[in-house]
């Protein structure tokens, strides 16, 4: 199980460093309804990741992706496909990084988060958890190696957890902290804030970069191997 563990931190590290639904939960802690939607977003979060990781796990159990606990050729193929999606979308970040001197654009979303209600804030987590692609691509490929692992169903399920736990960490830290804080956390929040849109290009290609060459090199390792 312990190696097990080891080959899905990678991804679950991948998901919770998403730069847009952090400033996105930091953005609803400033709004009107920060407390409602906060705990909202983070609800709508976990419960997308659980959601998709759950239906792999299942399938799984179905023998559609793993068979007699033998990793399946298709498991392998989803890999090498995902490290190939990733290398594009880093491909992608690159290419469309601010330029020196330039503001970097963030989505035009982010200007009515002040009117979101916590149904909205949870149906958004919910989007970018578990539609996002990266966040999706990750989601699938921790919960395709747990499928592979060679472990009880019980320890599937609870190593789901963990990759849900430290997935979500990035978002439930400013959450918890605005609760217990209060007012006083918005310093903090807002220097978060802004690294966070500053640097959001250049996080995202070096983890895309990095995600998407694990990703294909265990695809093509299994295929090949």
């Amino acid at each position: 199980m312990g190696n097990a563990l080891g080959s899905i931190l990678p991804m679950a590290i991948g998901v919770a460093i998403s730069p847009v639904p952090i400033i996105a939960v930091i953005l609803m802690l400033f709004s009107k309804r920060a407390r409602s939607n906060g705990i909202a977003f983070l609800v709508g979060w976990v419960l997308a990741l659980v959601v998709v990781g759950s239906i792999v796990l299942i399938l799984a159990n179905l023998e559609k992706i793993s068979a007699g606990g033998t990793p399946s050729t298709l498991a392998y193929v989803l890999k090498l496909l995902l490290g190939l999606l990733f290398l594009f979308m880093a491909v992608r970040q690159w290419r469309g990084r601010p330029k020196e001197g330039e503001e970097p654009h963030m989505p035009k979303w982010m200007a009515s988060i002040d009117q979101f209600t916590p149904g909205k804030a949870f149906g958004f987590a919910a989007i970018l958890a578990g539609v996002n692609p990266k966040n999706l691509g990750l989601t699938l490929a921790a919960a395709l190696s747990i499928a592979q692992a060679n472990v009880s169903g019980a320890q599937a399920w609870v190593m789901l957890a963990v990759f849900v736990i430290i997935a979500s960490l990035t978002v439930a830290v400013p959450v918890l902290y605005y609760l217990f804080a209060g007012k006083s956390a918005e310093t903090t929040l807002n220097s978060w804030k802004a690294w966070l849109a500053a640097n959001n290009a250049t996080v995202m290609f070096i983890l895309l970069l990095v995600l998407g060459t694990l990703l294909l090199g265990q695809g093509l390792g299994g295929l090949i191997g």
